[in-house]
């Protein structure tokens, strides 16, 4: 069933039931979409070979062959191609094979035809925004070193899919970032991201926070309220330490996902969300699911494809780039000139194994800032902590505490000595009026 306009967006489906074939053409037809149809593998490879296409759908079970065969042709030979599965319901094995393999999405039978023209939209958005400029998150994503290229070819490979990743990564590594650029860098772009750190929301409050609720339906319940799911309707839901999630709430998200539906707290009926998981944790999951801490289907569900943050450590050669961009921020933000780091002090950063990675970088640097003179960094203005351990999980968070308490205490000093007159404590620290009450605000000084 095809429309003679040559503008229109082309579509291969593949089904060997002629009634499916007939209801995917005439949905697809309806949205102004030229269809070619095939029956089975020989002929979508066929078809392939003679046509451009700019959405794929596909059954999961075919005369001569299945549908991961398609996706990992297509994968192989038509890359900026998006292919959409068609599974039985409830066979989420297929579907998550099927998105390993390279799958843009899934849709399952019996076809919810909302659900298939969301997905066609999304897919569509994507075939047109294949060559889009990298967003802002890109130029934030700073660094040159292998493992940072490395972990963009990632990120725009991830973000021309819609299944769910795994982001995992020590604490301060940019997890956030990663998600951010998945997010800006894929069809779901113009609709928005929706970050929630589970180990924050009171558990008594978690089903509310995630699905929403209806009036009246708990005390304090005054109106109703929309949940984290439907904020992301249509856009990304960034699930950051996922591992603070507790059993109970592990088997909702579970149904949530699985179902692209949530029920609010006091509903009847089911709500149905289009949204991308992204989800991250510092932990070792795999260690929480042995330890039956985490369930594995929740686990296998949100795990489809993983990316590794790397830590500082593991890539020391950005360490210069990060500086420079760090310091030219925070004397931007404070209306100062920029400060250098004098050599001693670059040979100390260069040896420090930095526990909480670039966001203990950010910190020291500003910290530095508050209290160098003469607009040079000297070592002892970094106040790096000795004998750091590594091998803790402890260790990155008891670092910030002990670095913010020498930091009050200097400040605290200053003032001491100055009688409380800030101008001149800021004299006496060699930083600008401006940047010590910014840091006296931060650090809660009265």
């Amino acid at each position: 069933m095809a429309s003679n306009d040559k503008h229109s967006p082309h579509a291969l489906v593949v089904d060997d039931e002629p009634d499916i074939r007939e209801l995917l053409e005439i949905t697809l037809s309806r949205m102004g979409i030229d269809t070619h149809s095939a029956a089975d593998l020989g002929e979508a490879r066929h078809l392939l070979a003679e046509h451009d296409f700019d959405i794929c759908l596909t059954d999961m079970k075919l005369p001569d062959g299945n549908g991961i065969e398609l996706v990992r042709h297509i994968s192989q030979h038509h890359a900026r191609l998006p292919v959409a599965m068609i599974t039985a319901h409830g066979n989420m094995e297929s579907a998550i094979e099927a998105l390993k393999a390279g799958a843009f999405d899934f849709v399952s039978k019996p076809v919810d035809l909302g659900v298939l023209r969301s997905l066609v939209k999304t897919a569509l958005r994507l075939s047109a925004e294949s060559e889009a400029p990298p967003g802002p998150a890109a130029q934030r994503l700073l660094g040159s070193s292998a493992a940072m290229e490395r972990t963009r070819r990632t990120i725009d490979k991830l973000a021309r899919s819609q299944a769910p990743v795994f982001i995992h990564g020590e604490s301060g590594t940019g997890k956030e970032l990663v998600a951010r650029l998945i997010h800006e860098r894929g069809p779901r772009a113009g609709n928005a991201f929706v970050p929630v750190n589970c180990g924050a929301i009171p558990t008594e409050l978690m089903e509310s926070e995630f699905f929403g609720h209806r009036k009246g339906s708990f005390s304090g319940a005054t109106e109703d309220k929309a949940g984290l799911f439907q904020a992301a309707d249509g856009g990304t839901l960034f699930l950051d330490e996922v591992a603070d999630l507790p059993l109970h709430m592990q088997v909702k998200l579970l149904r949530a996902i699985q179902e692209k539906a949530v029920r609010p707290v006091g509903a009847q009926e089911e709500v149905r969300v289009d949204v991308r998981i992204l989800s991250a944790t510092h932990k070792d999951l795999p260690a929480m699911v042995e330890a039956g801490e985490f369930r594995q289907d929740l686990f296998y569900r949100i795990n489809v494809i993983g990316v590794e943050v790397p830590s500082l450590r593991e890539r020391r050669e950005d360490l210069p780039e990060l500086v420079d961009h760090f310091l030219a921020r925070i004397a931007a933000d404070w209306g100062v000139d920029k400060p250098k780091l004098s050599p001693a002090a670059s040979a100390a950063l260069a040896d420090y194994p930095f526990p909480g990675n670039v966001r203990e970088l950010e910190n020291i640097l500003e910290r530095a800032m508050t209290l160098c003179e003469n607009d040079t960094i000297e070592p002892a203005d970094l106040q790096l902590p000795e004998n750091v351990a590594m091998d803790t999980e402890r260790g990155a968070a008891q670092l910030e505490p002990y670095l913010d308490q020498k930091e009050r205490e200097a400040i605290v000093r200053a003032l001491e000595q100055t009688r409380y007159n800030k101008t001149a404590a800021a004299k006496l620290l060699g930083i600008t009026l401006r940047a010590l009450r910014y840091r006296m605000e931060k650090l809660g000084i009265e």
